[in-house]
């Protein structure tokens, strides 16, 4: 790892201590929280007060629907959106965002969030 890849991952991880010390996953509002590898995105509702994975879902699944034309952005749409069928199939309507350290503004974590949000669950 050069000197650079190793400064961008360490603030990464600065800015995820600093996010997480605020977010925390209840019972009520569990925590979804956003992975991104280079070739996929994982997702996973967590209650904090347990330290329970509730639903999880990512585009590395067998069974993940992906065609052809898919890019990494609309992989993350989909899997926003299968993350929300399941979490309502698991009963939880409402979450707290942790996008794990990642930008926002654009991309793979904005997609994610808004398959969430079309599928139903609350920020």
């Amino acid at each position: 790892m050069g000197k650079a890849t190793a400064q961008k991952v360490l603030a990464r991880m600065r800015r995820q201590r600093r996010v997480r010390r605020k977010v925390v996953g209840t019972p009520a509002r569990p925590r979804l929280c956003v992975f991104r590898s280079s070739k996929h995105i994982y997702a996973q509702v967590i209650d904090d007060s347990r330290g329970v994975t509730l639903v999880s879902a990512s585009s590395a699944e067998k069974d993940f629907p992906r065609t052809d034309e898919d890019t990494k952005v609309t992989c993350a749409k989909k899997v926003g959106q299968l993350l929300a069928e399941r979490s309502k199939a698991a009963g939880i309507e409402q979450v707290v965002f942790d996008r794990n350290g990642y930008r926002y503004a654009s991309g793979r974590v904005r997609a994610l969030a808004e398959g969430a949000r079309e599928g139903d669950l609350q920020f």
